[in-house]
Protein backbone atom coordinates (compact mmCIF):
# COMPACT_ATOMS: atom_id res chain seq x y z
CA UNK A 1 0.00 0.00 0.00
CA UNK A 2 1.02 3.40 -0.60
CA UNK A 3 -0.83 6.76 0.32
CA UNK A 4 -0.92 10.22 -1.44
CA UNK A 5 -0.38 13.92 -0.83
CA UNK A 6 -3.76 14.29 -0.59
CA UNK A 7 -4.13 11.59 2.31
CA UNK A 8 -1.62 13.82 4.58
CA UNK A 9 -3.26 16.91 3.31
CA UNK A 10 -6.91 15.47 4.65
CA UNK A 11 -5.57 14.08 7.66
CA UNK A 12 -3.64 17.48 8.67
CA UNK A 13 -7.13 19.30 8.19
CA UNK A 14 -7.80 17.21 11.65
CA UNK A 15 -5.89 19.93 13.42
CA UNK A 16 -8.20 22.71 12.52
CA UNK A 17 -11.30 21.96 14.90
CA UNK A 18 -8.30 21.94 18.28
CA UNK A 19 -6.83 25.05 17.23
CA UNK A 20 -10.88 26.03 16.73
CA UNK A 21 -11.11 24.84 20.75
CA UNK A 22 -13.67 21.70 19.95
CA UNK A 23 -11.11 19.26 21.85
CA UNK A 24 -9.04 16.42 21.45
CA UNK A 25 -11.91 13.91 20.95
CA UNK A 26 -12.35 15.59 17.27
CA UNK A 27 -9.00 14.44 16.67
CA UNK A 28 -9.74 10.59 16.77
CA UNK A 29 -12.74 10.92 15.21
CA UNK A 30 -11.08 12.54 12.20
CA UNK A 31 -8.73 10.18 11.90
CA UNK A 32 -10.98 7.21 12.33
CA UNK A 33 -12.77 8.55 9.39
CA UNK A 34 -9.97 9.47 7.03
CA UNK A 35 -9.19 5.47 7.88
CA UNK A 36 -12.26 4.30 6.94
CA UNK A 37 -11.65 6.61 3.67
CA UNK A 38 -8.49 5.02 2.88
CA UNK A 39 -9.62 1.85 3.25
CA UNK A 40 -12.81 2.26 1.15
CA UNK A 41 -10.46 3.59 -1.52
CA UNK A 42 -8.51 0.61 -1.44
CA UNK A 43 -11.19 -1.52 -1.82
CA UNK A 44 -12.64 0.64 -4.79
CA UNK A 45 -8.78 0.60 -6.68
CA UNK A 46 -8.08 -1.94 -9.24
CA UNK A 47 -5.31 -4.78 -8.80
CA UNK A 48 -2.23 -4.38 -10.17
CA UNK A 49 -1.48 -7.73 -9.65
CA UNK A 50 -4.83 -8.34 -12.41
CA UNK A 51 -2.04 -6.99 -15.08
CA UNK A 52 -0.02 -9.19 -17.93
CA UNK A 53 2.93 -7.53 -18.80
CA UNK A 54 4.58 -8.36 -22.12
CA UNK A 55 7.76 -6.22 -23.75
CA UNK A 56 8.48 -5.28 -27.19
CA UNK A 57 12.45 -4.84 -27.40
CA UNK A 58 14.98 -4.62 -30.12
CA UNK A 59 17.24 -7.41 -29.33
CA UNK A 60 20.42 -5.20 -30.17
CA UNK A 61 21.39 -1.65 -30.57
CA UNK A 62 24.56 0.41 -31.43
CA UNK A 63 26.12 2.50 -28.30
CA UNK A 64 25.15 6.21 -28.58
CA UNK A 65 21.97 5.53 -30.45
CA UNK A 66 18.50 5.60 -29.25
CA UNK A 67 15.90 2.84 -29.68
CA UNK A 68 12.19 2.41 -28.74
CA UNK A 69 11.12 0.08 -25.87
CA UNK A 70 7.43 -0.84 -25.90
CA UNK A 71 5.48 -2.15 -22.50
CA UNK A 72 2.24 -3.59 -23.21
CA UNK A 73 -0.06 -3.86 -20.37
CA UNK A 74 -3.25 -5.78 -20.19
CA UNK A 75 -5.80 -5.60 -17.21
CA UNK A 76 -7.30 -9.38 -16.92
CA UNK A 77 -9.04 -7.44 -13.28
CA UNK A 78 -12.53 -6.25 -12.70
CA UNK A 79 -11.82 -2.67 -12.43
CA UNK A 80 -10.14 -0.42 -13.70
CA UNK A 81 -6.23 0.40 -12.95
CA UNK A 82 -5.64 3.97 -12.63
CA UNK A 83 -2.22 5.42 -11.54
CA UNK A 84 1.41 5.14 -11.97
CA UNK A 85 3.75 2.75 -13.83
CA UNK A 86 7.49 2.57 -13.32
CA UNK A 87 9.77 0.76 -15.96
CA UNK A 88 12.78 -0.32 -13.44
CA UNK A 89 15.45 -0.64 -16.00
CA UNK A 90 19.33 -0.25 -14.73
CA UNK A 91 20.57 3.41 -14.75
CA UNK A 92 23.09 3.03 -17.76
CA UNK A 93 20.29 2.44 -20.25
CA UNK A 94 19.24 5.69 -19.75
CA UNK A 95 15.34 4.88 -20.33
CA UNK A 96 12.99 8.14 -19.97
CA UNK A 97 10.54 8.60 -18.79
CA UNK A 98 11.05 6.56 -15.89
CA UNK A 99 7.44 6.91 -14.17
CA UNK A 100 4.19 7.35 -16.29
CA UNK A 101 0.59 8.20 -15.65
CA UNK A 102 -1.73 4.93 -16.73
CA UNK A 103 -5.29 4.31 -17.12
CA UNK A 104 -6.25 0.69 -18.28
CA UNK A 105 -9.61 -0.38 -18.02
CA UNK A 106 -11.00 -3.59 -17.59
CA UNK A 107 -10.33 -5.64 -20.50
CA UNK A 108 -8.05 -3.62 -22.39
CA UNK A 109 -4.49 -2.66 -23.14
CA UNK A 110 -2.30 -0.02 -23.28
CA UNK A 111 0.91 0.57 -24.67
CA UNK A 112 3.87 2.67 -22.69
CA UNK A 113 6.86 4.15 -24.57
CA UNK A 114 9.94 4.61 -23.20
CA UNK A 115 13.12 5.83 -25.11
CA UNK A 116 16.34 3.87 -24.15
CA UNK A 117 19.68 5.79 -24.90
CA UNK A 118 22.48 3.67 -22.97
CA UNK A 119 26.00 5.29 -22.43
CA UNK A 120 27.35 1.93 -22.10
CA UNK A 121 27.47 -1.26 -24.28
CA UNK A 122 26.75 -4.76 -22.82
CA UNK A 123 23.24 -6.48 -21.40
CA UNK A 124 21.30 -3.82 -20.39
CA UNK A 125 18.08 -5.32 -18.67
CA UNK A 126 15.19 -4.86 -16.69
CA UNK A 127 13.50 -7.19 -14.44
CA UNK A 128 10.72 -5.38 -12.95
CA UNK A 129 7.76 -3.11 -13.00
CA UNK A 130 6.24 -1.51 -10.32
CA UNK A 131 2.59 -0.76 -10.60
CA UNK A 132 0.76 1.65 -7.88
CA UNK A 133 -3.33 1.50 -8.78
CA UNK A 134 -5.30 4.91 -6.72
CA UNK A 135 -8.67 4.34 -6.45
CA UNK A 136 -11.01 7.31 -6.98
CA UNK A 137 -10.82 9.00 -3.96
CA UNK A 138 -6.47 9.03 -4.27
CA UNK A 139 -6.05 9.04 -1.05
CA UNK A 140 -4.06 6.00 -1.20
CA UNK A 141 -3.03 3.38 -3.35
CA UNK A 142 -2.71 -0.44 -4.06
CA UNK A 143 1.09 -1.15 -5.12
CA UNK A 144 2.87 -3.85 -6.61
CA UNK A 145 5.81 -5.34 -8.41
CA UNK A 146 5.56 -7.79 -11.17
CA UNK A 147 7.67 -9.20 -13.39
CA UNK A 148 8.64 -8.54 -16.38
CA UNK A 149 12.18 -9.39 -17.70
CA UNK A 150 13.87 -7.93 -21.26
CA UNK A 151 17.03 -7.06 -22.11
CA UNK A 152 18.56 -5.29 -25.11
CA UNK A 153 22.59 -5.90 -26.24
CA UNK A 154 24.24 -2.46 -26.45
CA UNK A 155 27.49 -2.64 -29.51
CA UNK A 156 30.42 -0.98 -29.47
CA UNK A 157 29.68 2.03 -31.59
CA UNK A 158 32.42 1.28 -34.45
CA UNK A 159 32.80 5.37 -34.52
CA UNK A 160 36.11 4.43 -36.26
CA UNK A 161 34.22 3.33 -39.53
CA UNK A 162 34.89 6.98 -40.33
CA UNK A 163 38.30 6.50 -40.81
CA UNK A 164 37.76 3.08 -43.02
CA UNK A 165 36.81 5.11 -46.84
CA UNK A 166 40.27 6.98 -46.51
CA UNK A 167 42.24 3.33 -45.85
CA UNK A 168 40.18 1.65 -48.39
CA UNK A 169 41.30 3.98 -51.13
CA UNK A 170 44.91 3.62 -50.05
CA UNK A 171 44.82 -0.12 -49.91
CA UNK A 172 43.22 0.18 -53.95
CA UNK A 173 46.16 2.37 -54.73
CA UNK A 174 48.26 -0.12 -52.91
CA UNK A 175 47.07 -3.06 -54.90
CA UNK A 176 46.87 -1.28 -58.41
CA UNK A 177 43.49 -1.31 -58.44
CA UNK A 178 43.19 2.26 -59.43
CA UNK A 179 45.16 4.71 -61.78
CA UNK A 180 47.39 5.31 -59.76
CA UNK A 181 50.05 2.90 -60.20
CA UNK A 182 52.55 2.46 -57.10
CA UNK A 183 55.61 0.46 -58.72
CA UNK A 184 57.70 -1.99 -56.59
CA UNK A 185 55.84 -2.87 -54.14
CA UNK A 186 54.02 -6.35 -52.61
CA UNK A 187 55.91 -9.34 -52.79
CA UNK A 188 53.22 -11.39 -55.11
CA UNK A 189 53.69 -11.57 -58.81
CA UNK A 190 50.93 -9.82 -60.86
CA UNK A 191 51.87 -9.58 -64.51
CA UNK A 192 54.49 -7.90 -66.88
CA UNK A 193 54.50 -4.49 -68.76
CA UNK A 194 56.78 -2.49 -70.51
CA UNK A 195 59.40 0.00 -68.96
CA UNK A 196 58.19 3.51 -67.98
CA UNK A 197 60.20 5.97 -66.38
CA UNK A 198 60.57 5.81 -62.73
CA UNK A 199 60.24 2.37 -62.47
CA UNK A 200 62.27 0.39 -60.14
CA UNK A 201 64.72 -0.85 -62.60
CA UNK A 202 65.29 -3.86 -60.03
CA UNK A 203 61.94 -5.06 -61.59
CA UNK A 204 63.11 -5.52 -65.04
CA UNK A 205 62.81 -9.00 -66.65
CA UNK A 206 65.50 -9.59 -68.67
CA UNK A 207 63.95 -13.19 -69.93
CA UNK A 208 61.43 -11.44 -70.83
CA UNK A 209 62.89 -8.73 -72.75
CA UNK A 210 64.68 -10.71 -75.10
CA UNK A 211 61.40 -12.79 -75.91
CA UNK A 212 60.45 -9.83 -77.37
CA UNK A 213 63.05 -8.50 -79.19
CA UNK A 214 62.72 -7.90 -82.64
CA UNK A 215 66.25 -9.28 -84.51
CA UNK A 216 65.44 -7.05 -87.20
CA UNK A 217 65.04 -4.02 -85.63
CA UNK A 218 67.41 -3.48 -82.43
CA UNK A 219 66.87 -0.44 -81.89
CA UNK A 220 63.01 -1.50 -81.06
CA UNK A 221 64.56 -3.29 -77.73
CA UNK A 222 61.62 -2.34 -75.36
CA UNK A 223 62.37 -3.28 -71.64
CA UNK A 224 59.86 -5.34 -69.96
CA UNK A 225 59.02 -4.78 -65.83
CA UNK A 226 57.54 -7.36 -63.52
CA UNK A 227 54.46 -5.71 -61.06
CA UNK A 228 53.59 -6.69 -58.10
CA UNK A 229 50.77 -7.09 -55.68
CA UNK A 230 50.45 -7.35 -51.57
CA UNK A 231 50.22 -10.91 -50.87
CA UNK A 232 46.53 -12.19 -49.77
CA UNK A 233 45.32 -14.52 -47.50
CA UNK A 234 47.55 -13.69 -44.84
CA UNK A 235 46.70 -14.19 -41.07
CA UNK A 236 45.88 -11.13 -38.54
CA UNK A 237 45.47 -12.56 -35.16
CA UNK A 238 43.94 -9.40 -32.62
CA UNK A 239 44.32 -10.37 -28.92
CA UNK A 240 42.67 -7.77 -27.11
CA UNK A 241 43.78 -7.79 -23.22
CA UNK A 242 41.21 -7.37 -20.89
CA UNK A 243 43.05 -7.13 -17.80
CA UNK A 244 43.34 -4.80 -15.26
CA UNK A 245 44.95 -1.90 -16.93
CA UNK A 246 41.80 -2.52 -19.64
CA UNK A 247 39.62 -0.89 -17.16
CA UNK A 248 41.64 2.47 -16.89
CA UNK A 249 39.84 5.43 -18.52
CA UNK A 250 41.06 7.68 -20.69
CA UNK A 251 39.55 10.74 -22.23
CA UNK A 252 36.74 9.64 -20.84
CA UNK A 253 36.63 5.79 -22.41
CA UNK A 254 37.66 3.05 -20.82
CA UNK A 255 41.02 1.36 -22.84
CA UNK A 256 39.27 -1.68 -23.72
CA UNK A 257 36.46 0.22 -25.75
CA UNK A 258 39.01 2.35 -27.32
CA UNK A 259 40.87 -1.40 -27.98
CA UNK A 260 37.64 -2.91 -29.74
CA UNK A 261 37.52 0.60 -32.05
CA UNK A 262 41.07 -0.32 -33.67
CA UNK A 263 40.15 -3.98 -33.79
CA UNK A 264 37.23 -3.02 -35.77
CA UNK A 265 39.06 -0.83 -37.79
CA UNK A 266 41.70 -2.72 -38.77
CA UNK A 267 39.80 -6.06 -39.18
CA UNK A 268 37.58 -4.56 -41.66
CA UNK A 269 40.31 -3.07 -43.74
CA UNK A 270 42.19 -6.45 -43.65
CA UNK A 271 38.83 -8.46 -44.20
CA UNK A 272 38.56 -6.04 -47.45
CA UNK A 273 42.17 -6.59 -48.72
CA UNK A 274 42.16 -10.17 -48.44
CA UNK A 275 43.60 -11.18 -45.07
CA UNK A 276 42.02 -13.73 -42.64
CA UNK A 277 41.40 -12.25 -39.02
CA UNK A 278 40.76 -13.72 -35.79
CA UNK A 279 40.34 -12.32 -32.55
CA UNK A 280 40.40 -13.43 -28.91
CA UNK A 281 39.78 -11.45 -25.71
CA UNK A 282 42.00 -12.60 -22.91
CA UNK A 283 43.28 -12.17 -19.37
CA UNK A 284 43.60 -14.96 -17.43
CA UNK A 285 41.16 -16.84 -20.19
CA UNK A 286 39.46 -16.15 -23.20
CA UNK A 287 36.80 -13.98 -22.60
CA UNK A 288 35.77 -14.05 -26.17
CA UNK A 289 36.57 -15.54 -29.40
CA UNK A 290 35.87 -14.54 -33.21
CA UNK A 291 37.11 -17.30 -35.78
CA UNK A 292 36.81 -18.82 -39.00
CA UNK A 293 34.41 -15.55 -40.33
CA UNK A 294 35.33 -13.19 -43.39
CA UNK A 295 33.18 -10.18 -44.69
CA UNK A 296 30.44 -8.82 -43.23
CA UNK A 297 29.84 -11.33 -41.13
CA UNK A 298 33.20 -10.98 -39.48
CA UNK A 299 32.51 -7.34 -38.31
CA UNK A 300 28.95 -8.47 -36.54
CA UNK A 301 30.72 -11.49 -35.24
CA UNK A 302 33.09 -9.07 -33.39
CA UNK A 303 30.82 -6.55 -31.94
CA UNK A 304 28.63 -9.45 -30.83
CA UNK A 305 31.36 -10.95 -29.03
CA UNK A 306 33.08 -7.23 -27.87
CA UNK A 307 29.59 -6.53 -26.27
CA UNK A 308 29.11 -8.47 -22.95
CA UNK A 309 32.74 -7.75 -22.05
CA UNK A 310 33.95 -5.81 -19.31
CA UNK A 311 37.93 -5.63 -17.89
CA UNK A 312 38.71 -8.32 -15.08
CA UNK A 313 40.69 -6.28 -12.14
CA UNK A 314 43.15 -9.11 -12.60
CA UNK A 315 46.11 -8.67 -13.95
CA UNK A 316 46.59 -10.77 -17.54
CA UNK A 317 48.26 -13.91 -17.89
CA UNK A 318 51.00 -13.50 -21.16
CA UNK A 319 51.87 -16.86 -21.13
CA UNK A 320 49.00 -18.03 -22.53
CA UNK A 321 48.90 -15.87 -25.43
CA UNK A 322 51.44 -18.13 -27.26
CA UNK A 323 49.07 -20.70 -27.10
CA UNK A 324 46.22 -18.81 -28.16
CA UNK A 325 48.45 -17.85 -31.51
CA UNK A 326 49.25 -21.46 -31.83
CA UNK A 327 45.52 -22.38 -31.43
CA UNK A 328 44.48 -20.26 -34.29
CA UNK A 329 47.00 -20.86 -36.84
CA UNK A 330 50.19 -22.64 -37.21
CA UNK A 331 51.16 -20.02 -40.41
CA UNK A 332 53.48 -16.97 -40.40
CA UNK A 333 51.04 -13.94 -38.81
CA UNK A 334 50.49 -10.79 -38.10
CA UNK A 335 49.80 -10.68 -34.25
CA UNK A 336 48.25 -7.18 -32.81
CA UNK A 337 48.16 -7.15 -29.07
CA UNK A 338 46.34 -4.10 -27.57
CA UNK A 339 47.20 -3.88 -24.45
CA UNK A 340 48.64 -0.62 -21.95
CA UNK A 341 52.52 -0.31 -22.18
CA UNK A 342 52.89 2.59 -19.50
CA UNK A 343 54.65 0.97 -16.65
CA UNK A 344 57.73 -1.58 -16.73
CA UNK A 345 56.70 -4.09 -13.89
CA UNK A 346 53.23 -3.91 -15.36
CA UNK A 347 54.89 -4.97 -18.92
CA UNK A 348 57.41 -7.49 -17.48
CA UNK A 349 54.91 -10.47 -18.56
CA UNK A 350 54.23 -9.22 -22.36
CA UNK A 351 57.78 -8.69 -22.62
CA UNK A 352 58.58 -12.46 -21.53
CA UNK A 353 56.72 -13.86 -23.92
CA UNK A 354 57.67 -11.50 -26.94
CA UNK A 355 60.62 -13.73 -28.36
CA UNK A 356 58.08 -16.39 -28.91
CA UNK A 357 56.22 -14.58 -30.72
CA UNK A 358 58.48 -12.52 -32.66
CA UNK A 359 60.29 -15.91 -33.55
CA UNK A 360 57.74 -16.95 -36.23
CA UNK A 361 55.32 -14.07 -36.70
CA UNK A 362 55.05 -10.25 -37.31
CA UNK A 363 53.89 -8.64 -33.51
CA UNK A 364 52.59 -5.38 -33.37
CA UNK A 365 51.90 -3.81 -30.24
CA UNK A 366 49.01 -1.37 -29.80
CA UNK A 367 48.66 1.08 -26.49
CA UNK A 368 46.87 3.74 -25.59
CA UNK A 369 48.70 6.74 -24.76
CA UNK A 370 46.66 9.43 -22.02
CA UNK A 371 46.54 13.23 -23.48
CA UNK A 372 46.20 14.38 -20.20
CA UNK A 373 49.45 13.39 -19.10
CA UNK A 374 50.78 15.23 -22.23
CA UNK A 375 49.13 18.65 -21.25
CA UNK A 376 50.29 18.42 -17.72
CA UNK A 377 53.63 18.37 -18.62
CA UNK A 378 53.54 21.51 -20.08
CA UNK A 379 52.21 23.45 -17.20
CA UNK A 380 54.78 24.74 -14.89
CA UNK A 381 52.89 27.69 -13.27
CA UNK A 382 52.75 26.79 -9.95
CA UNK A 383 54.75 24.22 -7.39
CA UNK A 384 51.78 21.79 -7.87
CA UNK A 385 51.68 22.18 -11.36
CA UNK A 386 55.99 21.32 -11.55
CA UNK A 387 54.90 18.58 -9.23
CA UNK A 388 52.95 17.38 -11.42
CA UNK A 389 54.78 17.75 -14.80
CA UNK A 390 57.71 16.10 -13.11
CA UNK A 391 55.20 12.74 -12.54
CA UNK A 392 54.11 12.90 -16.28
CA UNK A 393 57.36 12.87 -17.90
CA UNK A 394 58.30 10.00 -15.27
CA UNK A 395 55.41 8.29 -17.02
CA UNK A 396 56.35 8.90 -20.48
CA UNK A 397 59.37 7.86 -19.63
CA UNK A 398 58.73 4.87 -18.38
CA UNK A 399 55.85 4.11 -21.29
CA UNK A 400 59.45 4.82 -23.87
CA UNK A 401 61.45 2.75 -22.04
CA UNK A 402 58.71 -0.23 -22.53
CA UNK A 403 58.01 0.56 -26.37
CA UNK A 404 62.22 0.51 -26.45
CA UNK A 405 62.64 -3.24 -25.00
CA UNK A 406 59.31 -4.21 -27.23
CA UNK A 407 61.47 -3.02 -30.31
CA UNK A 408 64.35 -4.49 -29.12
CA UNK A 409 62.72 -7.78 -29.04
CA UNK A 410 61.41 -7.44 -32.61
CA UNK A 411 58.39 -6.50 -32.07
CA UNK A 412 56.82 -2.96 -33.71
CA UNK A 413 54.81 -0.62 -31.56
CA UNK A 414 52.30 1.84 -32.34
CA UNK A 415 50.91 4.42 -29.51
CA UNK A 416 48.09 6.84 -29.77
CA UNK A 417 45.55 8.81 -27.92
CA UNK A 418 42.41 6.97 -27.92
CA UNK A 419 40.61 8.88 -30.99
CA UNK A 420 44.15 8.67 -32.83
CA UNK A 421 44.92 5.01 -32.21
CA UNK A 422 42.53 3.27 -34.21
CA UNK A 423 43.44 4.94 -38.05
CA UNK A 424 47.22 4.80 -36.56
CA UNK A 425 46.93 0.94 -36.07
CA UNK A 426 45.31 1.01 -39.79
CA UNK A 427 48.11 3.12 -41.50
CA UNK A 428 51.13 0.43 -39.45
CA UNK A 429 48.73 -2.56 -41.24
CA UNK A 430 48.94 -0.73 -44.29
CA UNK A 431 52.57 0.16 -43.75
CA UNK A 432 53.50 -3.18 -43.81
CA UNK A 433 51.47 -4.59 -46.64
CA UNK A 434 53.11 -1.60 -48.69
CA UNK A 435 56.66 -2.70 -47.83
CA UNK A 436 55.85 -6.70 -48.38
CA UNK A 437 56.41 -7.84 -44.55
CA UNK A 438 53.01 -9.33 -44.31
Amino acid sequence: MAVSGWFVLLLALGVVPVIAGGGWEWVGIWVGGVVVLVILDLVLAGSPRRLRLERDLPGRMRLGESVSSTLYVTNTGRRSVRGVLRDAWTPSAGATPTRRRVSIPRGERRAVQQTLTPFRRGERRAQHVTVRSFGPLRLAARQATLQAPGAVRVLPPFNSRKHLPSRLARLRELDGRTSVMIRGQGTEFDSLREYVRGDDVRSIDWRATARRRDPLLPSALKLVVRTWRPERDRRVVLIVDSGRTAAARIADEPRIDTAFEASLLLAALASRAGDRVDLAIYDRRIRGRVQGQTGAELLARMVDTMAPVEPELIEADWTGVPGIVRSITSQRALVVLLTSIDAPSASAGLLSVLPQLTRKHLVVVASVTDPDVLEATRQRADRHEVYRAAAAERALLDASRVAAAIRQLGAEVVTAAPSELPPALADRYLALKAAGRL
